[in-house]
């Protein structure tokens, strides 16, 4: 009689620390930067922090970029090569938008949970600047003609047919090929359907540069962020925001509605950027003198139709996923709203935010506790590099739950184009 062998034990993930260069805004000092040469700073920093340089220091680097050229099809590797990381370290791509950075933690989590590696890098990185223009469609199906043509003159009669508008590249949009609407196009139906008021988007984006300018002023980020091409603090960081200044912006989204509420200020803008995030086994972190900051003990995942779905009252808008995923993963985990001292909502647009807070509550999760929401700011100040926006979180609350020096919980919540949502929990005993 044969034995089933048994499935191995799963082990806990410890959040080791962060480095991320400063976020910038697209088209500003990290113009000529490509997301190899960012992800390669912020993994030098790392690398640098804990002392990874030697040989067999880290089991596996994985990252990935939502906008990537062609030459960045083997962009983790080719960051390990460029990087101070042991050159034999494997790594990988990986990419689910806006939670790219996310899942390459997940991805490394669980082969450490597994007992597969001891320790492992996850990241992210994406240029809005450096963005790939793609060849005109209709002038690359001629040139594949001319190249299967069999004969000189089969050739010269296919780039014949080429014209000047073909020489018009392809430039890569912020929309959703289903709907062929941006992700703000879309958060302005959702935040409309959720009755979401321009004062509390105002007040939520004020409130993430207040927040952000106070970390900073502290030097909670001291140890987090590498200067890089003459930035030592996100640039989009306004410290001086305020409401009465934000209700002075025009609307950007939403104006095919009435009432459009969603401005450049209580908005993402376009940013440029990489973070990286070490995660080990207990055993690793000890034999290294590390303490962890915090382990990562539950993950999920959901997505929402918002082709045909619920779009109109706002149930299934792109960016509520969250919605869905945060329930189910509490519900699993025995948790409610209430047990977590800290909360990540990633700031896609505040609208979103308040939609997704209003979501929970009427799914039956407690309310939010402003003060314990995105404490020491988020994307609408930071910037949101889409992959890298992931591994900036988990560092961050990582840290943030360190510094309190006290038993405590963190719950991450990010939404992703494609209607996706990631989220995690993170613990310290």
């Amino acid at each position: 009689m044969s034995v089933l062998p048994q499935p191995p034990a799963t082990r806990r993930v410890a959040v080791i620390g962060g480095a991320r260069i400063p976020f910038a805004r697209s088209d500003g000092p990290y113009a000529t930067a490509s997301n190899q040469e960012m992800l390669t700073a912020a993994l030098d920093g790392l690398v640098e922090r804990y002392g990874l340089g030697e040989r067999g220091a880290v089991g596996e680097f994985v990252a990935g970029a939502v906008l990537k050229h062609s030459r960045d099809f083997n962009l983790a590797r080719e960051t390990v090569l460029g990087s101070r990381l042991d050159p034999r370290t494997p790594a990988y791509d990986i990419q689910q938008a806006c939670g790219t950075g996310l899942q390459a933690v997940i991805a490394v989590a669980n082969k450490i949970m597994l007992g597969q590696l001891e320790s492992g890098i996850a990241g992210g990185a994406d240029t809005a600047s450096d963005a790939p223009l793609g060849l005109n469609d209709r002038l690359r199906r001629i040139l594949l003609e001319a190249r299967r043509a069999r004969s000189a003159s089969a050739r010269l009669k296919a780039l014949s047919r080429v014209r000047p508008s073909h020489l018009v590249p392809d430039v890569p949009r912020n929309a959703e090929p289903r709907t062929h609407l941006s992700m703000g196009e879309h958060a302005a139906v959702t935040a409309r359907a959720w009755g979401i008021t321009r004062e509390a988007q105002d007040e939520l984006a004020a409130a993430s540069h207040r927040k952000l300018a106070a970390a900073y002023e502290r030097g909670f980020f001291q140890d987090m962020v590498v200067p890089f091409r003459g930035l030592a603090r996100d640039q989009n960081l306004r410290p001086g925001s305020t409401v009465e200044k934000l209700a002075a912006l025009e609307p950007v989204f939403g104006l095919d509605g009435p009432g459009p509420t969603m401005t450049a200020g209580n908005s993402t803008p376009l940013t440029d950027g990489a973070a990286t995030v070490l995660l080990a086994s207990e055993e690793w972190a000890e034999a290294r003198g590390l303490r962890p900051l915090a382990y990562l003990t539950a993950y999920g995942t959901a997505a929402v139709d918002f082709v045909h779905g619920d779009v109109a009252d706002g149930e299934d808008g792109l960016l509520m996923a969250p919605a869905y995923a945060v329930p189910r993963m509490l519900e699993r985990a025995g948790l409610g709203i209430e047990d977590f001292d800290l909360i990540e909502i990633h700031e896609a647009f505040a609208s979103q935010v308040l939609a997704t807070l209003a979501a929970w509550e009427k799914r039956g999760l407690a309310p939010v506790d402003r003060d314990r929401l995105n404490v020491a700011g988020s994307s609408l100040a930071t910037g949101h590099p889409f992959a890298a926006t992931g591994a900036r979180v988990v560092a961050t609350l990582a840290a943030l739950l360190a510094e309190r020096d006290a038993p405590g919980r963190g719950l991450i919540s990010v939404c992703a184009a494609g209607g996706q949502g990631v989220t995690a929990i993170l613990e310290r005993a």
